[in-house]
């Protein structure tokens, strides 16, 4: 099994120790979200030197970053990386892109489509010449740095079409294997075909806990994780299951339990599983040990 984890590290030193930690442990990678704490890709270039996994944004919300500032952070930090970094992006949620920082969420495919029409080129070294409705870029970056693969935070059938046709995968959250199954992977496959391009890789990221005590880990998870089951893309995935509540789609159980679930998510089309151990912190390390325990 190819698995990476999937930290929520608030602080440099947390995230240092947990990219180290994880490389020791034989994961192929360390995903980190930008969230309302450190820079992801800042983060990463500082935290990650040095070590010997990949590491990767989960995600850069696009709407707040010209296509060109973003680029030439992303391949300063893929220098830092000597080559490791994979550039996570994404839309975000209106209520985030409207609500927080007063943009425009107005067609949200359309807008990354144009966006990825100036990000890509400057991330492989090319000029970019943009004239779109909302995204305007002409010119190129003098960085002489390693191209930086880009995935796309897709859960709808447009955006995971975007993804395929363009970029080298999709990294998901909070997603079954349902719909991994039936949604993301014959979609976004299908999509790199038509374009001529390789397999695209499916990264499912997921709350994972090892645990004697289901019900009550389960119960904890749904209270901690409730605001997924608020916001339109997350609860269209959880409908699709069936599910009633984010704390459902965890990857919850004893180990046998787990190394099944986690089994049926490869068995379903992801390529890799990006982990987020859970629970207390008795739980977390036995998941940590759980999951080192598959990689061979």
């Amino acid at each position: 099994m190819d698995i990476s984890i999937f930290g929520f590290d608030r602080s440099l030193d947390a995230i240092r120790a947990n990219i180290f930690r994880t490389d020791r442990e034989g994961f192929s990678g360390y995903w980190v979200p930008n969230g309302r704490s450190c820079d992801a890709l800042t983060a990463l270039a500082v935290a990650g030197a040095g070590s010997g996994i990949r590491l990767g944004t989960a995600v850069v919300p696009v709407h707040p970053r010209h296509p060109a500032a973003l680029a030439q952070q992303a391949l300063t930090a893929n220098l830092a990386l000597d080559g490791r970094l994979v550039l996570g992006v994404g839309v975000a949620h209106r209520f985030f892109v409207e609500g927080t920082w007063g943009l425009s969420f107005d067609r949200p495919v359309a807008y990354l489509a144009e966006y990825l029409d100036a990000l890509l080129p400057l991330l492989s070294g090319r000029r970019a010449s943009v004239a779109g409705e909302r995204v305007t870029m002409n010119g190129e970056l003098a960085l002489d740095a390693p191209p930086c693969g880009v995935y796309v935070a897709a859960l709808g059938p447009r955006m995971l079409e975007l993804a395929g046709r363009l970029t080298s995968g999709t990294i998901t959250w909070m997603v079954g294997a349902r719909t991994i199954r039936d949604l993301t992977a014959p979609v976004i496959n299908e999509a790199a075909a038509a374009a001529g391009r390789d397999a695209p890789e499916v990264v499912a990221g997921l709350p994972v806990c090892v645990t004697g005590d289901e019900r009550d880990a389960r119960a904890r998870a749904a209270r901690s994780l409730r605001m997924y089951g608020d916001l339109p893309s997350y609860r269209a995935m959880l409908d699709r299951e069936g599910l009633d509540s984010p704390g459902d789609v965890c990857v919850i159980g004893t180990e046998e339990q787990v190394a099944e679930r986690l089994a049926g998510y490869f068995e379903a089309g992801a390529t890799s599983v990006a982990a987020a151990p859970t629970g207390n912190p008795g739980e977390v390390e036995r998941t940590r040990a759980c999951l080192a325990s598959l990689l061979a």
